[in-house]
């Protein structure tokens, strides 16, 4: 799609605003003069594809994404591959994490022909919550905490810890997987396209309630940044990205929802004024009667092992439920400094936690949960008499499950 010279210089002059880049800092790292990048942000100036190309890197984007009008169409499309590549040229060095990632890929198409083959829409009314680029960490903040509140309103799920994000997001029509042998710096990886959907992968050698938390902050891309980029790579090096901490405060929210967090510090009896007045009235209309309430000493003070209790209750990591006591001023920079210190010592009380996580991962394929919804779809669609036996045949080797036992499945869902 066409685009007017100052349309696209606004874009580029977004995307390096979000990197937290100067003009300065941007037109160094590619080789332009200041005055150069000032005109092509105006529009008063072209740009040449390799130009172009340069401050997508630099931007961590793709060359599409400046293009993008509401959904890319499927004929202006780059295989999500070759821009993955780009975005993670480690992937290109390391051939067995490429060949998860292409696996992964090729899955994900298979279960869009089935979903297509179904006549099932995709995605399954998700919203886009259309929302200004953030220009300030406090307003992206703000954004992604207002997202999750709405969000968590719209799927009904009150203020309860949420049993399983995997689960959660395969049920909006996303497709998830792990990946192993990511480098430790990299959380999660975000893209769509129309030969595969919606598809949200994350690093699998991270612990359990890491991994929730990298599924929820992929999810904030999903709701706010799809209609404009097509591949965002979550990493410690764009953590302070504009839109990575817009995706951090969702997380968190989505994850330990304000709500629930009073609910269960009531439980514990803290987080309480040390000191507050009460005030009832009376059933024949006089004065009210007011009565001053001073709590024991002390008895408010969260503890490390308030946090421990928080943070198993909602399965998040320790130092998450940390930060979000301290986002909702429920403990001050100095609790919040002193419990952070508790960080190492509280591992011992969700090493059972970490144990689980090793044995669970020795036993569990990291596209344990992108197999099993293709299974799902292909059974529905053998049911149906959309797909032959010797289909699902062919399809056993590529999800590397036994033939046998798929069909056997498949032959249940129609005797049933």
């Amino acid at each position: 799609m066409s685009l007017t010279p100052t349309t696209l210089g606004r874009r580029l002059r977004e995307a390096r605003d979000n990197r937290r880049l100067t003009q300065d800092q941007a037109a160094q790292a590619v080789g332009l003069s200041r005055t150069a990048l000032v005109h092509i942000e105006s529009g008063k100036r072209s740009l040449s594809t390799l130009e172009l190309a340069e401050l997508a890197k630099l931007y961590h984007r793709s060359v599409a994404d400046f293009f993008v009008e509401g959904e890319i169409d499927p004929q202006q499309e780059e295989d999500p591959l070759p821009i993955i590549h780009r975005l993670l040229p480690e992937l290109v060095r390391d051939p067995q994490v490429s060949c998860q990632v292409s696996r992964c890929v090729e899955l994900c198409s298979i279960g869009a022909d089935l979903e297509t083959t179904l006549g099932i829409e995709e995605p399954r009314n998700l919203p886009v919550y259309e929302t200004k680029g953030p220009a300030r960490p406090a307003e992206a903040i703000r954004q992604g905490e207002r997202v999750a509140e709405a969000e968590r309103r719209r799927l009904g799920l009150g203020y309860g810890p949420i049993a399983d994000m995997a689960d959660l997001l395969c049920a909006q029509g996303i497709w998830t997987s792990g990946i192993r042998g990511l480098p430790n710096e990299l959380s999660g990886i975000f893209f769509r396209h129309s030969s595969c959907g919606l598809v949200i992968l994350v690093n699998d050698d991270h612990l359990r309630c890491r991994k929730r938390f990298s599924y929820a902050h992929e999810y904030a891309h999903v709701l706010l940044d799809r209609k404009s980029t097509s591949t965002l790579v979550s990493s410690k090096e764009n953590a302070q990205e504009f839109i990575e901490r817009r995706s951090n405060a969702f997380a968190a929210a989505f994850l330990l929802p304000a709500e629930g967090i009073r609910w269960f510090l009531d439980l514990l009896e803290k987080g309480r004024p040390s000191r507050r007045y009460r005030v009832t009235s009376t059933s024949v209309g006089d004065e009210p009667v007011e009565a001053e309430e001073r709590l024991a000493p002390g008895s408010q003070q969260i503890t490390y092992q308030d946090v421990v209790a928080l943070a198993r209750h909602f399965d998040v990591s320790y130092p998450v439920a940390v930060h979000r006591l301290s986002d909702l001023a429920f403990i001050n920079n100095e609790e919040k400094a002193r419990l952070l210190d508790r960080a190492i010592l509280s591992a011992r009380l969700l090493s059972s936690q970490d144990r689980f996580d090793d044995e669970r991962r020795s036993a569990w394929r990291p596209e344990q949960n992108l197999v099993n919804q293709i299974v799902r779809l292909a059974i529905e669609a053998y049911r149906r008499e959309e797909v032959s036996q010797g289909w699902l045949r062919s399809l056993s080797d590529k999800l590397e499950i036994p033939a046998e036992e798929l069909v056997e499945l498949a032959e249940a869902a129609i005797e049933s």
